[in-house]
């Protein structure tokens, strides 16, 4: 399973995980399919949408695991 720190490029992200499409939409982040979006970090989208970066990785990590175990 890939690793996604908050490094990790948000089109990357949707890449490996697309259910975390989900979380990013709760964040604001609306423009997930516009290339400049998709291109920024998970650290940058989150700081442009003011919320922790932090937070955002550890629910997508927590997907990650569950969507890991259903496999």
């Amino acid at each position: 399973m890939p690793v996604i720190t908050k490094d990790t490029i948000i089109g990357d992200i949707l890449r490996i995980n697309p259910a975390a499409a989900k979380i990013l939409l709760e964040i604001g982040m609306h423009c997930l399919g516009c290339p400049a979006s998709r291109g920024e970090t998970l650290e940058q989208a989150c700081r442009v949408h003011g919320v922790d970066a932090d937070e955002i990785l550890d629910r997508i990590n927590a997907l990650q695991e569950a969507s890991a175990y259903e496999e």
